[in-house]
């Protein structure tokens, strides 16, 4: 059985990810700080699983993590650790810098230290995918699309921690042959996704007749990709990507920031219409843009279908379908989130 160390994976990306593997047989070690964006209660399905073990704890405790590795001699890690919210990122970088590079650097010291000793054939087969973002390429023009060989020119904090973590990783495979993987990924939606992103922001406000806030005139373009094709992406990577190569990940849908609100509204007025009858697409309201704020993403996730004959099996409207009904049938979720520290006073995209 493959036996996975998940870093992350009570957050938005690696719960879907830990949630998928598990139920297609992989046993998997979570570990997670459980910071505001990690969520335990969405693992819960998986609270007696037999080959489901979650930790909480720092990438960064070098201990803990020579302990887990130790103790259940994973097969390969999975990073999805990271503060990734580009406004948190604006109000205070630091903490960013602390766990997307400094934590980022201890877990390859750790897991390069565990390589290094296994026997060679266990060697052979290991692996370290790092999960990392298309923002790191910065911001594209009206035309083209970021390739594996685009230059790296991050633009905020976030995207600049995120590019750290991505060079240490490059460098820890050419300075020590640790046989790594990274993904480079476009805008996420789907269940379980922290309510400060756009999409369940846009989805609870909606849902109660609250003003929408759309950064600036909303045309910043993202390329949108459903969390659970990302999540069968990775699983792909990692089985049969070539070590030390980088692959990208995107949904092919490119939307303006307005073009996804008004997507929502138009779903949830299908399903639940508010109590006026009003159309939810008149409570848009346009407000100051954040600093610095990227302009256009595209993915070009040629090389990814080309070389391990990955596709997205969800459109962009196939998958926002099933997203807002989720949210709709999982309140509950939410609320438990929204009943702690966060207010949705925060708007991604």
């Amino acid at each position: 059985m493959t036996v996975l160390l998940v870093t992350g994976g009570a957050g938005f990306i690696g719960a879907n990810f830990v949630l998928q593997a598990v139920a297609d047989g992989v046993r998997v070690v979570t570990l997670d700080k459980l910071t505001y964006a990690g969520n335990v209660t969405t693992l819960a399905p998986l609270e007696r699983h037999r080959d489901h073990v979650f930790v909480r704890g720092d990438i960064g405790d070098r201990a803990l993590v020579a302990q887990l590795l130790a103790q259940h001699r994973p097969d390969a890690v999975v990073n999805f650790a990271a503060e990734s919210h580009v406004d948190r990122s604006i109000d205070g970088p630091a903490a960013f810098v602390e766990t997307n590079v400094v934590g980022t650097l201890g877990l390859l010291e750790s897991c390069r230290d565990y390589w290094t000793a296994l026997a060679l054939q266990e060697r052979r087969a290991f692996r370290f995918l790092h999960v990392s973002t298309d923002e790191v390429y910065g911001s594209l023009g009206d035309e083209g699309a970021f390739t594996e060989q685009t230059p790296y020119a991050p633009n905020s904090p976030y995207s600049a921690s995120k590019a750290a973590s991505d060079h240490l990783v490059r460098a820890f495979h050419h300075t020590y042959g640790l046989p790594v993987l990274t993904t480079n990924c476009s805008n996420n939606y789907g269940p379980y996704q922290f309510p400060e992103k756009l999409v369940p922001l846009v989805i609870q406000k909606a849902l109660a007749g609250e003003p929408l806030p759309v950064y600036g005139d909303g045309l910043n373009v993202r390329d949108w990709l459903y969390v659970g094709d990302h999540c069968q992406a990775i699983r792909q990577v990692l089985k049969a990507g070539s070590v030390g190569e980088t692959y990208n990940v995107g949904g092919n849908a490119e939307r303006t920031n307005l073009d996804v609100v008004r997507t929502i509204c138009a779903l949830l007025d299908e399903r639940q219409p508010l109590a006026n009858g009003a159309a939810r697409n008149k409570l848009i309201t346009h407000v100051k843009d954040r600093p610095g704020h990227d302009r256009r993403y595209a993915i070009d996730a040629g090389k990814l279908r080309r070389e391990l004959g990955w596709r997205p099996t969800h459109t962009f409207d196939s998958g926002m379908a099933f997203t807002v009904d989720w949210y709709l049938a999982n309140q509950p979720w939410i609320q438990r989130v929204l009943d702690g520290s966060y207010r949705m006073e925060r708007l991604g995209s």
